[in-house]
């Protein structure tokens, strides 16, 4: 019982100080009202007492307010404990100095000064109980000038007839104080009821936004595990896939192999479309900014698809119109993602006819230039319905295009997302039965407008690599297995090792020309033992490290090189980048590192 009633009592203590603080607020938000009051009171007194008396009483009552003015800001600060007594002697001592007026008026001798002090007196109550409307207590005692003053008034009419008319007024006074003290005070708790309601419903959309957060975190994590899981098995089914093309099949098996290949990286280009999809709605789709070579980004653009093109019979013009400089900066990985998704739907959906690739180079300034990739074919064309809802996630023109062409309707939804990550957009336009025309506009830095002298480049090509003496590192027994065939049919000779705690061991036991090292092991993982291989003063401190990973993401690659491995090849292995990768690791690290970013490209 005991705890209840200071449970009551500390309950009572905060809404009184709430109340004192909503007072307060209200006070000082109106105090410019104050002067402008005092200054209509005063004009009413000059009619009546005269100028000096009035003007006297103006000057009294603002220097009153101005002192009232200062301790209501330094309570301001305070006010959460309660008013205390401070408030409310300086205010009652300043309404005494508003009292002054009504018992002027009233001995004044002048006609109409009677009527204004009743009038100024029933105007003081108003005034102090509209402001202190939260706390009526308070606004009893800091307006009791008011009432010695109409007892004053009283008392100069005992014994005459006015007296018992005056008397008549207090309780109608009273009674309209009354009412609206009490219509403020349930407004008051009606605005208090809501607002607390309001808290309530805030509280519980912030628990929904944490668990939609917790959710979406949890997806998040699944996603980047289901991954990892997924592509190392993909790995195992291409890898064994690209090793059994390189032995004699018959015609059948050729075809079963290349069934098992198509269906392997239509599965891995669904996975990538789902994983781009969730990482650019969490925010944590990374995009880079290096120099590029246009000439080179448009080979690696379009490379592909013209033998695609070519294959069914159709035409691939490509073109450049403006001006085109031939070195800008940006991420030529996420732009050849976007033109390539473009340029994929457009040989997809083009039964006959042409696809048409057109770059055109608007100048902006001396350090700027606006691109429009424009990718154009003689397809079916697409209904002006259909348009609404063509970047929608999910979503194809042609239900029957699923069934027929296969996806996840996810690819245009990801290249304008992109697009717009970079500060661009897709555009399209499009004519049943005519065909397509979607264009990608970006704008870019410019390095080099004017193409440099050309100078004798190298031989490119990837020469036959001498037989390495390679460490494998591998916890996934066919993973493993296809490596070292693989490296066995390059008479490469290979030592394998389960996890990075081996590898380790290994390293420090014996001399290897190349270490390739997967990321992801019980035990010890890849990177840590890429670090440890580093550190130590082993015979391969300095040895060429390939880091292979099941994730694709930058920040991954970015996080091998820095462990100390000299490239980062993505799983499922595409064995021809390995190729050229432990062509130029023979050379050592500085070559293995010239040829990491085409490999991460080529992997990708």
């Amino acid at each position: 019982m005991v705890e209840s009633d200071g449970v009551a009592k500390a309950l009572a203590g905060d809404q009184r100080a709430g109340d004192a603080a909503q007072s307060l607020t209200a006070i000082l938000q109106t105090q410019y009202l104050r002067y402008l009051i005092i200054a209509s009171w005063a004009l009413g007194l000059l009619g009546t007492v005269g100028p000096w008396q009035a003007l006297a009483w103006f000057v009294l009552t603002i220097v009153a307010g101005s002192v009232r003015g200062v301790v209501e800001h330094r309570l301001s600060h305070h006010v959460e404990t309660g008013w205390g007594m401070l408030f409310p002697i300086v205010a009652t001592v300043t309404t005494a100095a508003w009292a002054v007026a009504p018992l002027m008026a009233w001995f004044s001798h002048n006609t109409f000064g009677q009527p204004l002090a009743i009038a100024l007196l029933i105007s003081g109550y108003v005034l102090v109980f509209t402001q202190l409307r939260s706390s009526p207590r308070q606004a009893m005692i800091i307006s009791s000038p008011y009432g010695a003053a109409a007892a004053i008034i009283l008392a100069s009419l005992w014994g005459t007839a006015e007296f018992w008319s005056l008397l008549g007024v207090l309780p109608f006074t009273a009674a309209g104080l009354f009412v609206l003290v009490t219509m403020t005070m349930l407004r008051e708790e009606r605005i208090r009821a809501f607002q607390s309601h309001q808290a309530h419903l805030i509280e519980e959309l912030e628990t929904a936004r944490d668990k939609a957060d917790a959710a979406n975190h949890a997806k998040s994590n699944f996603l980047g595990i289901i991954s990892h899981e997924l592509r190392t098995p993909m790995n195992g089914v291409l890898g064994a896939a690209q090793l059994l093309s390189a032995t004699r099949l018959e015609t059948t098996q050729r075809e079963y192999l290349s069934i098992i290949r198509n269906s392997g990286d239509n599965l891995l280009s669904l996975l990538n479309d789902i994983l781009d999809m969730t990482k650019i709605e969490a925010g944590k789709m990374n995009f880079e900014v290096v120099d590029v070579d246009m000439e080179d980004l448009h080979k690696r653009v379009t490379g592909p698809f013209e033998a695609q093109a070519e294959a069914r019979g159709l035409d691939f013009v490509s073109t450049f119109e403006g001006e085109i400089p031939t070195v800008v900066r940006g991420d030529p990985l996420r732009v050849c993602q976007v033109l390539q998704n473009l340029l994929s739907n457009a040989v997809k959906f083009t039964e006959r006819g042409q696809i048409h690739f057109l770059v055109r180079g608007e100048r902006i300034s001396d350090k700027r230039v606006r691109f429009d990739f424009v990718v154009t074919d003689s397809g079916s064309g697409i209904s002006e319905e259909d348009l609404t809802r063509l970047f929608q996630p999910f979503t194809q023109v042609d239900a029957s295009s699923t069934r027929r062409f296969g996806g996840t309707g996810l690819g245009l939804t990801i290249a304008r997302r992109m697009a717009n990550i970079m500060g661009g957009d897709i555009g399209v336009t499009s004519t049943l039965g005519e065909g397509s025309c979607f264009t990608l506009s970006l704008e870019a830095d410019v390095v080099e407008w004017a193409r440099p002298a050309s100078t004798q480049k190298a031989d490119a090509e990837v020469q036959e690599a001498d037989s390495l003496r390679v460490l494998v590192v591998e916890d996934h027994p066919v993973n493993r297995m296809i490596l070292e065939a693989w490296m066995a049919s390059a008479a490469h000779v290979t030592v394998a090792a389960e996890n990075g705690q081996l590898a380790v061991e290994a390293a420090d036991a014996q001399g290897f020309d190349l270490i390739i090292m997967d990321v992801n092991m019980p035990v010890m993982d890849g990177l840590t033992a890429t670090r440890l291989i580093r550190a130590g003063d082993g015979p391969n401190s300095d040895t060429p490290i390939i880091v292979l990973s099941a994730s694709a993401r930058n920040e991954d690659h970015e996080a091998g090189m820095l462990a100390g491995a000299d490239a980062y090849l993505n799983k499922p292995i595409d064995f021809g980048a390995l190729a050229e990768l432990m062509a130029r690791a023979a050379g050592g690290r500085e070559s293995l590192r010239e040829g990491e970013h085409a490999a991460c490209s080529a992997a990708a």
